[in-house]
């Protein structure tokens, strides 16, 4: 039975009620309540997220297994590397945190999830994290810009030591990798070891993300979200030379958000 949030003081059932793998929602927790930051920061610790459609109450889930990438594990491809060295080298290129959040998710929801034809960025998730972000500054997006134009990045949650992967795009080829390799260069500088991918695509595997249990997972987020979060979010160009040793960094950092 799906536990109904009925109001802001409902709390979430325990995440082992979810429905199973082999059931028609697989994960589902529960459904109901509202977007606000309380309720959004309380069930991210709790490794829970929300994720409907258009016409459809909030639904919650908490899937088992869980697919992550450990920042450790990050495969950097010979393709890839030659991607980000052009980036690097190129005048006009660069990697924004934060810079403009709400566009990010918009972009991101253009793009339909595995398995969907339509968005499940629907409007009222953009204004709820948009909110969330500029009142809190705990989503974070990461953004590839080229020639002051943005062209791919991704956005998610970051609690404590542990990033929340959400949703990419790109509009040119590579855009969104960037952001990624941005992402983990970023962790891997700032102590966070994991990033929650939540479901399993076979792009996600091929740079390292694989599954885990939910009870692993979220024997992670104990020790990893009440940690010290980070306050500086800016994207130093130096940076790059933690996914690799030969990835030239710039000599002056480009300004992101600091919370």
């Amino acid at each position: 039975m799906i536990t109904w949030l009925h109001d802001a003081n409902t709390p979430f059932p325990d995440t082992r009620r979810a429905l199973p793998a082999r059931s028609e929602a697989p994960g589902l927790l529960a459904a109901g309540g509202e977007l606000t930051p309380r309720r959004l920061q309380m069930a991210y610790s709790r490794g829970i997220f929300p994720w409907f459609s258009e016409g459809q109450p909030v639904l919650w889930w908490s899937p088992d297994p869980r697919m992550v990438l450990p920042v450790a594990d990050f495969k950097l491809s010979h393709s890839l590397r030659k991607t980000l060295q052009r980036f690097i080298a190129t005048p006009g290129s660069e990697v924004r945190i934060d810079g403009n959040f709400r566009r990010v998710m918009e972009h991101c929801a253009r793009v339909p999830r595995a398995g969907q034809d339509g968005t499940w960025i629907v409007p009222a998730m953009i204004d709820a994290y948009s909110a969330w972000h500029a009142t809190s500054g705990i989503p974070h997006s990461f953004e590839t810009w080229i020639g002051g134009e943005l062209v791919g990045g991704l956005y998610g949650v970051a609690l404590g030591r542990m990033f929340f992967g959400e949703s990419m795009f790109s509009l040119r080829t590579d855009a969104s990798k960037i952001a990624l390799a941005a992402l983990v260069a970023f962790c891997r500088a700032h102590g966070i070891s994991l990033v929650d991918c939540q479901q399993n695509t076979g792009h996600l595997a091929s740079l390292g993300a694989r599954e885990i249990s939910r009870a692993a997972f979220e024997q992670h987020l104990g020790t990893a979200v009440p940690a010290e979060p980070v306050h500086d979010w800016t994207y130093h160009p130096s940076l790059w030379t933690g996914l690799d040793a030969r990835l030239a960094a710039a000599p002056s950092p480009v300004k992101g958000r600091h919370t």
